[in-house]
C-alpha cells in the first residue's frame, strides 16, 4: 500500500464539485474516504461497469479466491467490515432456517446471545446487534486499573455460554487477550462459533489466514483499508455453512423457484426447501464494479511484499519527522515501527511558545485549503499523530510545509 506518487492536484473531480480536498495524514479513516484505491482495481471497476454478470457467480469466484488465501472453507464480499459482522451475526442466528432468515432482526423467543469479553466491546459491535443479536459481555477491565488481574478468565467465558448463545465475539488487535485460540477452544467445546472483527488487522497478509488457523469460524476484514480495494467493501471468510447462510440473506432473491440455479461453489448442497425471501442483507448489496474491484485489489495485496510496504511507510514518516523536528514549540517523536506496525510521527505543541495547543492546531489544519486530517483523540494531553499510510511522496512534503506555516505564522 505504498500509494501512487501523484499529488492531489490531479484529482480535479473534487474541484468540479466545489469541495475542498483533504490531505490524509490520519490513515485509512472512513470519514475522509478510507484508502487510496489501487489503479488496477479502478481499471477493473471501469471495465465491469460496461457489462453485466450474475452477481452470485462473481461472489462464487470471490469465495474461491478468498478461501485459497485465508485457509477458510469459503468467503464472501460485503459492503464493508461492519456489514460483514452484521451478516456474520445473521448467519449464526438463522443458519439454514428460511423462517428465521425472514424474521430477522426479530429474535424474540430464540437463541440470540453473542458473548464477548467486556474489554472487546466497542462502538463497532452495533453491527452485531443490527442483525438482532443481544451482546452479553463478561469479565472486567481490571487490567486497566493496574491490579495485576486479567480482564477475562476463561472459566467466565465458559460460564456465560448457554443454550441461548449463538456465537462468541472477538476483536482482534495485537494486544487482544485472552488469545483467540483459547477463546475458540472454549467456544467450540460448547458448540458455538467464533466471530472475529479483524477489520484493520492488515498487513501483515499472514493475518488473512492466522485467525482461521487459530479457530475463528468467521473473520471480517475491511476491503477499503490496507487491501486498497473500494472503500465500500469488506471480506468475510469462514465456515462453508455460515457463508452459505450469509449468501442466502444478502443476495437478490427475487427469483422464480423453478429457475433458481445458485452456484454450487458458493452454496454447496444447501439443505433448504424453497427460495429465501430478501434477507437482512438486502440493503448491503455489492455491485459488480465493487466485486471486481476488491477481487483485483485482493490479488495485488496478496502478491505484495509486506516488508517493502512497511519500509515505504517508515521512510515517509521519518521524512516528516526530520522536517519538523527542529521547530520551536513543537515536540516531535516517532512511535510504532515495531515488526508489522506502522511508524507514526507524534507531535506535541508547546502552547507556552506557540500560544495555542494541540486541539487548536488540529482545527487549523482542518480549516486549511487543502484540508489536512491527522490522528487525534479527545483524551487528556493526546498527541497529534501523522500517519503515512495514505500519503504520496509529494503529499508528505505538502503536509509538513503546511504544518511549518501554521506553527510559525503567529
Amino acid at each position: 500500500m505504498t500509494g501512487d506518487n501523484t499529488g492531489s492536484a490531479e484529482h480535479s473531480v473534487f474541484e468540479r464539485l466545489g469541495i475542498s480536498e483533504v490531505l490524509n495524514a490520519a490513515g485509512t479513516k472512513t470519514r475522509v474516504g478510507g484508502t487510496r484505491l489501487r489503479p488496477e482495481a479502478a481499471q477493473a471497476m471501469q471495465e465491469a461497469s460496461d457489462g453485466f454478470v450474475r452477481i452470485s457467480d462473481l461472489q462464487a469466484e470471490a469465495s474461491k479466491r478468498i478461501a485459497e488465501v485465508t485457509n477458510a472453507d469459503a468467503g464472501y464480499v460485503t459492503t464493508g467490515a461492519s456489514a460483514a459482522l452484521t451478516l456474520a451475526a445473521a448467519a449464526c442466528l438463522a443458519g439454514d432456517d428460511l423462517g428465521m432468515m425472514n424474521r430477522l432482526p426479530n429474535t424474540d423467543g430464540i437463541a440470540n446471545k453473542i458473548v464477548m469479553a467486556r474489554s472487546h466491546r466497542t462502538g463497532y459491535d452495533h453491527a452485531l446487534r443490527l442483525a438482532g443479536a443481544k451482546i452479553v459481555d463478561v469479565g472486567t477491565l481490571d487490567r486497566d486499573l493496574g491490579s495485576g488481574s486479567t480482564n477475562l478468565k476463561l472459566w467466565e467465558l465458559d460460564d456465560a455460554i448457554g443454550e441461548d448463545t449463538v456465537a462468541v465475539g472477538y476483536v482482534a488487535t495485537p494486544r487482544s487477550e485472552p488469545s483467540l485460540k483459547t477463546v475458540a477452544d472454549v467456544a467450540h467445546e460448547n458448540g458455538v462459533p467464533v466471530i472475529v472483527d479483524a477489520a484493520a488487522e492488515l498487513p501483515p497478509k499472514s493475518n488473512l489466514s492466522r485467525f482461521i488457523d487459530q479457530g475463528a469460524d468467521l473473520v471480517a476484514f475491511s476491503g477499503g483499508k490496507a487491501i486498497r480495494g473500494p472503500q465500500a467493501t469488506g471480506i468475510l471468510a469462514g465456515r462453508q455453512d455460515l457463508i452459505r447462510s450469509v449468501a442466502f440473506q444478502q443476495l437478490d432473491m427475487d427469483i422464480i423457484e423453478g429457475l433458481w440455479d445458485p452456484p454450487r461453489e458458493l452454496f454447496g448442497e444447501a439443505p433448504i426447501d424453497g427460495v429465501p425471501r430478501h434477507g437482512i442483507g438486502r440493503g448491503m448489496k455489492v455491485g459488480r464494479e465493487e466485486l471486481v474491484g476488491i477481487i483485483t485489489a485482493f490479488e495485488s495485496f496478496v502478491d505484495e511484499d509486506d516488508q517493502e510496504t512497511f519500509d515505504t511507510w517508515d521512510e515517509r514518516a521519518k521524512r516528516m519527522a526530520d522536517r519538523l523536528r527542529d521547530m520551536d514549540g513543537l515536540h516531535v517523536s516517532l512511535t510504532g515501527g515495531e515488526p508489522d506496525e506502522v511508524t507514526n510521527v507524534t507531535l506535541q505543541v508547546d502552547d507556552s511558545v506557540t500560544g495555542f495547543g494541540n486541539l487548536e492546531l488540529v482545527r487549523r489544519l482542518q480549516q486549511h485549503d487543502p484540508q489536512v486530517y491527522v490522528g487525534f483523540t479527545d483524551a487528556p494531553d493526546a498527541p497529534i499523530l501523522l500517519n503515512p499510510v495514505c500519503l504520496t511522496d509529494d503529499e508528505v512534503g505538502q503536509v509538513t510545509d503546511i504544518l511549518v506555516n501554521l506553527i510559525t505564522e503567529d
